[in-house]
């Protein structure tokens, strides 16, 4: 089947190297000209553990290619996937649109014969209806369907979870529709993967819930946590006391600085903004979004009660800036809100991650000094703080750590480590609900 990907980010890049591992010819389209050499040459515009082999590998089996010609990749193709970026909406929390929309006028003027056009952008419901609205306006004699197709891929674990998946969403509005799509993923019937059909405004709704309930998850058991620093129990044994009763389940329930990353913040917004849009209130979710943006704060008051209650003129090294390990994506990450918080209070902050510096120096501000090691973010340190947890931060040489600082101060988000073995290490330690 020959398929077309029109965005060569995140969601396209993975998805279209993907399918091409199933079989399928795939053609990723981006306008990014620059972007399109790289990908020719091999080169990998984001992190994300064994992208490149994928990629390389299929590119050289002839199954995957890239290009800023539109209409050829479009022509012949039996579906065109929607993947172009979504972001809020400046000024009113809204999802913006305007790309999706701009690619279906493309589309509609470059594809022939039967094409099912599926949207694979986190969408606001009714998004599909509009994409098919107007693809007929603008090539009235088209012959084709739209079809909802929402990824849930996690960064750090997203071809995995593409070609193992807890389930596939399809939302289609016709047997045709659900036919090819049936076909293109016919490849995860291996492994028995549900596939559920649904109308297509189902479909859209169904992604937002998703990240709506886990980011209603990750912010109650951050909530805990704060009850459990002033009743003296531990979080995490309250997490797997809960996790281990199956209605519940024990995934997402890590207490720390609160969620980030390119999903969870921008899609449980823009479910609220969807939800006023239709007049149906969504307190629940309102308040998940309110205590999250509070909670990144509150962790630079956290650093200096650690800091006897002051960081001004003191070295405070900070190891991890994503907003997840294993992956270079700074969008909405915990650390946004922290070291510029530190900063505005008189600290100079020493930093390192091992995928995130590239695009942390476009969002952090300039006095931000950036180490090669988390031995060298610590050097001369009054405090160390874990936002990040990272594997390479799991078992840090603590003498080597120590040794090099000027206070032993930890303050440790991810609750990394355990207090005991800090305190007989000599250090002051602070941890999440502990």
């Amino acid at each position: 089947m020959h398929v077309a990907m029109i965005g060569s980010g995140y969601v396209g890049l993975v998805s279209g190297a993907c399918f091409a591992d199933f079989g399928h010819t795939v053609t990723c389209v981006d306008k990014d000209a620059s972007k399109i050499e790289a990908l020719n040459r091999g080169e990998i515009p984001i992190y994300e553990p064994g992208l490149d082999v994928l990629v390389n590998g299929n590119r050289f089996a002839g199954r995957l290619s890239f290009t800023t010609d539109f209409v050829t990749a479009v022509k012949d193709a039996d579906a065109v996937f929607i993947a172009v970026g979504t972001p809020t909406r400046r000024g009113d929390g809204h999802a913006d649109l305007s790309y999706v929309y701009a690619a279906a006028e493309e589309i509609a003027a470059a594809m022939t014969g039967y094409t099912v056009i599926v949207t694979k952008s986190t969408v606001p419901v009714g998004t599909a209806d509009e994409v098919e609205a107007i693809i007929k306006r603008t090539a009235p004699g088209a012959d084709f369907s739209v079809a909802s197709n929402p990824e849930f891929l996690r960064e750090g674990a997203a071809i995995d979870d593409f070609k193992r998946p807890d389930r596939v969403v399809v939302g289609v509005e016709d047997e045709r529709a659900q036919e090819l799509m049936r076909a293109l993923y016919r490849p995860l019937n291996l492994n028995e993967t549900p596939i559920l059909f649904t109308n297509r405004r189902t479909a859209e709704l169904t992604k937002y819930a998703a990240n709506a309930f886990l980011a209603a998850k990750i912010t109650f058991i951050n909530e805990m946590a704060d009850i459990c620093e002033k009743t003296g129990a531990n979080v995490q044994d309250v997490a797997r006391g809960i996790g281990l009763d199956r209605r519940i389940g024990s995934k997402f329930l890590h207490a720390g600085p609160g969620y980030g990353g390119s999903c969870f913040p921008k899609d449980t917004l823009a479910l609220v903004r969807t939800a006023q849009q239709f007049n149906t209130p969504t307190r629940i979710i309102e308040a998940v979004v309110e205590v999250n943006a509070a909670r990144k704060r509150r962790m630079v008051e956290k650093i200096e009660a650690a800091c006897d209650g002051s960081v001004k003129g003191k070295t405070i090294a900070v190891l991890g800036l994503t907003f997840k390990p294993e992956t270079d994506d700074m969008r909405d990450a915990p650390s946004l809100d922290i070291v510029p918080g530190l900063i505005e209070r008189g600290a100079t902050v020493q930093a390192h991650d091992p995928q995130g510096v590239k695009e942390a120096k476009h969002m952090l501000p300039d006095s931000v000094i950036y180490c090669d090691t988390p031995y060298d973010a610590a050097k001369d340190a009054n405090a160390v703080v874990i936002i990040t947890e990272w594997n390479e931060y799991r078992a840090l040489d603590i003498a080597e750590l120590s040794s090099t600082m000027k206070e032993k101060v930890m303050v440790d988000l991810r609750n990394i480590y355990r207090p005991e073995d800090m305190e007989n290490a000599g250090f002051s330690y602070t941890g999440v609900g502990r």
